[in-house]
């Protein structure tokens, strides 16, 4: 499934250059780069590989995959442990800790802790949401399977099993042949709208689901390949003939379950009117994207009904915060929302910045014995927690808090050249991205500008920045914030056509490829670093307290245009 969040896609597309560049970045950039250089041959397998690649590289994590969360233990509205059993080694787990985080989808550890949730859909009165149904409901979005298929050199046959359903083509005409002329799409990628199972519980009925999504997904391709029920084969040609089923899932790709009630409830007016939050610890923008709960079933329904979103919105941390468990976090589809605005809310890359965000609070709040339930009432360590949000590169709307720590907001900054909407000075901006633009974070908190320096094509490469202190002092890391086009969609797609309106396979053009760091020590300058074949946008280098009072960063080649850029420059 793609990760998208708030650059949206198709229609909902956000994405201009040094205007609005909405992707988001921190750790979830970080993995969309690498997957996209080392898995140009776009495999789901490979991206596993990555992903736990880089689990294993973080030393301050265990990972224990196979093992799932069954209860806990409390003390008052406190939890102390959660309970987590491995069937493939018969291990059962204790496992103590001062803040939980939920990140398991349905909401598991919460539930079993008692922290309140909201299941279904919540009527119009009660958040005031003119999106939401007049009465409220047990419904929900539904489960889909995907698949994927292959295109041979010759006709490949396919014989439907027993169980899956029969469609015909008035029942399929709002999706399957929702293109013009009644043209059936490409199927490498499969289909999102074959969707069940909102009218039933997701969570109870998950086994069900999945064996009804299966009849649904094979019933389709039945439909593709062998013509609607009744039609002879030679009176509807198919251009799927030399098309195969090449894979299916058996595990439902879950929309919707457990909401949890925090600290704040995030509403659909928060989202559509881009309501400033003093808490903020993530970002949003996909449409508030409602689908019918009967999937498939309201074959008269649109698949989806999108309202696009006027701006970029905030996600409070008060939202990812239990009401009543005091030291319990989430993040993901089952933080504080209602459905309307969850509908926004639970796209992949939108969770992703939300846990990094909580993933950030909870570190602090564990460094100054703040339990998650008094965080909010801290106004300086949430400026805190959010200052360490931007300093690891995720974006928070209009944020202007100043990194005192920074020490290059303290020197004098000169360049080889620039551009005059790429000044050398934009390295110390507060913020890394242009979101100025339509559709960007709303007026009065868009920072209109580059937010970055940009060297004169004319002259070339090497492009130098110079950073000069008054008084010498010990380096003990540089941070370097590099353009990786964020205005452009990055995601690993089985689907071609979207896969072509991406740069996929390799680096991004205007990241810089090839740098040397020197320092100056007074006396003389000295090499420091030799960086080569660099596709990453955050760099972090690391240094034992060596003495300086002037740097230079010397970048000699990108990775596709003529000019460097470097977003920002931070020298603690």
């Amino acid at each position: 499934m793609h990760i998208v969040g708030a650059n949206g896609t198709g229609g909902t597309d956000r994405g201009r250059e040094l205007e609005t560049e909405a992707r988001e970045s921190g750790i979830i950039e970080e993995i969309r780069l690498e997957n996209c250089v080392r898995n140009p041959q776009r495999s789901p397998s490979m991206f596993d590989l990555i992903l736990y690649e880089k689990c294993q590289a973080e030393r301050n994590l265990t990972l224990m995959l196979n093992t799932t969360i069954t209860g806990v233990e409390m003390d008052g509205h406190k939890i102390t442990h959660a309970l987590a059993d491995r069937q493939s080694t018969e291990d059962r787990f204790l496992i103590a800790a001062d803040i939980f985080i939920d990140c398991t989808g349905d909401g598991r550890l919460g539930a079993e802790a008692g922290a309140p949730f909201m299941e279904g859909r919540e009527s119009r009165e009660q958040f005031g949401e003119s999106l939401a149904p007049e009465k409220a409901d047990k419904l929900r979005l539904g489960s889909t399977i995907l698949m994927q298929a292959k295109k041979h050199d010759q006709p490949m046959p396919f014989t439907a099993p027993a169980f899956a359903r029969k469609f015909t083509k008035e029942e399929l005409r709002l999706r399957l042949y929702a293109t013009p002329g009644d043209e059936v799409p490409s199927h490498e990628y499969g289909y999102w709208w074959a969707e069940w199972g909102g009218k039933l519980d997701t969570i109870k009925d998950n086994e069900k689901i999945r064996d009804e999504l299966l009849a649904i997904v094979l019933g389709i391709w039945d439909h593709v390949k062998n013509g609607p029920p009744g039609t002879p084969a030679e009176a509807d040609p198919s251009d799927a003939a030399n098309w195969a089923l090449d894979w299916f899932g058996f595990l439902p790709g879950k929309r919707e379950s457990r909401r949890f009630i925090g600290q704040h409830v995030l509403t659909q007016q928060d989202l559509m009117e881009s309501r400033s939050f003093d808490d903020a610890i993530a970002y949003g923008g996909w449409s508030l994207d409602l689908h019918p709960p009967e999937g498939i079933d309201g074959s008269g329904l649109q698949p989806c009904e999108q309202h696009p979103l006027p701006h970029l919105y905030d996600i409070p941390l008060r939202s990812c915060i239990s009401r009543d468990i005091e030291n319990l976090m989430f993040a993901g589809r089952n933080h504080s929302a209602t459905h309307v605005a969850f509908s926004s809310t639970r796209v992949m890359a939108t969770c992703s910045v939300m846990g990094q965000g909580v993933g950030t609070a909870a570190a602090l709040a564990i460094a100054t014995l703040t339990s998650p339930s008094d965080i909010s009432s801290s106004p300086g360590l949430v400026k805190n927690i959010q200052r360490q949000v931007m300093r690891d590169d995720a974006f928070l709307i209009g944020q202007v808090s100043s990194d005192i720590a920074n020490l290059v907001s303290q020197a004098t900054i000169t360049a080889s050249s620039e551009q005059s909407v790429g000044k050398a000075s934009e390295i110390v901006s507060p913020q890394t991205r242009s979101v100025h633009g339509e559709d960007g974070a709303p007026p009065g908190r868009n920072l209109p500008g580059t937010h970055r320096w940009m060297s004169d094509p004319a002259d070339g490469f090497p492009a130098t920045l110079e950073i000069t202190w008054p008084e010498p002092f010990n380096i003990y890391q540089l941070r370097l914030i590099f353009d990786t086009g964020l205005h452009r969609h990055l995601t690993l797609t089985q689907l071609d056509s979207y896969s072509d309106s991406m740069i996929w396979g390799s680096p991004q053009p205007e990241t810089v490829k090839d740098y040397n760091v020197d320092f100056f020590d007074g006396n003389q300058w000295t090499p420091k670093l030799s960086i080569t074949d660099n596709y990453q946008r955050n760099r972090m280098h690391p240094f034992n307290g060596a003495p300086i009072s002037a740097l230079r960063i010397s970048v000699t080649a990108t990775n596709g245009i003529d000019h460097a850029r470097i977003c920002q420059v931070r020298v603690y």
